[in-house]
């Protein structure tokens, strides 16, 4: 028996006093009743804004969960289905091809679908120098990067077509491959809604789940609540992060709408969302999905051959589908969290953990770039599913 306040606290303040993040932030709620909250430490040290619970953060690829909810929404209208090819909604990749090393571009053996979007086995990688299609998404992203630099805004739908100019890691389902998949799902959205990524989420998640502080930007009136995001300099100490990782931008004039890495939250907007899902669909008595798409989306959809490169080492023990985690193996995992629970991390260490089983929603917020998944978080992890018995 614990005292899960005081051995979150512990944990939290530990955390922040040892330098490793500025601030951070985390609530805990089960059966829609709150067992935790608390924040630490700076939103922005340099302004002198502390952590707070209406602290506006960077979600960064805790957007991607959102985006699949978009998605299935559409899906659940019969406005698109999830077998259909990329190319009917986005007509830039007809034609796509595959890069086999060795050998150079080759036709597809299919074409990547929606459902291969939702499950990152498209082939559609994130820039980076280890594979040629890593190095010549490199080579449309900076582009674009210096184009917002100088104040230029490129929309959705012109870097989706960049996107699709690159060649395929591998054959469409062959295998899992982080990328930028949930942005090219964005412009589906777009295609199909005729509406704005951002304003198609607006209308049909954010209004109705009372997320007031979630999007992709931030207002001038709303500035001061946003957090500072930082990164390690050679010396070990952290240091304001001003830059674009991955394309996003969070003025209010903002065109490209990121669905991989684009939207901001708070932890109590991005807890309705979560809430959502534990209650299968239902929020406030509100339905915003069907309970057997909810279940679909927190199921495995990884083949076994997917599986075997599904093999980060903190997702060791999970399989993967609709954009998240799922839990299959607790031995593998080394987690006490029920088998089904799933969710998603972020770039910047922001982290959310949800159980339809346990009806527990876990959230984790701070801003380190570069962070991921940190060994910590499943410290907090453990402790509050481990509470969850003395709440019944």
């Amino acid at each position: 028996m614990y005292d899960l306040k005081k051995t979150m606290d512990r944990l939290i303040s530990r955390e922040v006093e040892s330098g490793r993040v500025k601030g951070a932030s985390a609530l805990v709620l089960h059966r829609g009743k709150e067992l935790y909250y608390n924040a630490f430490g700076y939103a922005d040290e340099e302004k002198g804004y502390l952590m707070k619970r209406d602290t506006i953060i960077h979600l960064y690829s805790m957007s991607k969960p959102i985006t699949s909810a978009a998605v299935m929404i559409l899906a659940e209208r019969g406005e698109l289905d999830l077998k259909d090819p990329v190319s009917e909604y986005l007509p830039c990749f007809e034609g796509q091809k595959v890069w086999v090393e060795g050998t150079g571009e080759v036709s597809p053996d299919r074409k990547v679908t929606v459902f291969d979007l939702l499950n990152m086995t498209s082939g559609i990688v994130y820039p980076g120098e280890l594979t040629e299609p890593g190095r010549r998404m490199k080579q449309i992203l900076d582009p674009i990067l210096e184009r917002m630099a100088a104040g230029e805004r490129v929309d959705t739908q012109e870097v989706v077509k960049g996107i699709a100019s690159v060649p395929l890691c591998f054959q469409p389902g062959a295998e899992w491959q982080y990328g930028f998949s949930a942005d090219v799902l964005g412009g589906i959205v777009e295609a199909v809604s005729g509406k704005r990524f951002g304003r198609f989420l607006k209308e049909e998640l954010f209004e109705p789940l009372d997320m007031k502080d979630t999007g992709f930007f931030v207002p001038q009136s709303k500035r001061e609540r946003r957090a500072q995001r930082y990164m390690e300099a050679e010396d070990g100490k952290l240091v304001p992060f001003e830059g674009s990782h991955l394309g996003e931008y969070y003025g209010e004039d903002v065109a490209f709408e990121s669905g991989g890495a684009g939207l901001v939250s708070t932890l109590d907007d991005y807890a309705h969302f979560a809430s959502m899902l534990t209650h299968k669909g239902i929020w406030q008595g509100r339905r915003i999905l069907g309970p057997k798409t909810v279940a679909f989306m927190a199921q495995n959809h990884l083949s076994g051959q997917q599986q075997r490169t599904f093999n980060w080492d903190a997702l060791k023990g999970y399989g993967y589908g609709c954009l998240m985690r799922v839990l299959t193996d607790q031995t593998l995992a080394c987690e006490s969290t029920p088998p089904g629970e799933f969710g998603w991390d972020g770039w910047t260490g922001n982290y959310m953990s949800v159980s339809m089983q346990e009806d527990l929603v876990f959230l984790y917020f701070m801003q380190r770039c570069g962070a991921g998944t940190t060994p910590f978080v499943r410290r907090l992890k453990m402790a509050a599913y481990g509470a969850t018995e003395e709440s019944e």
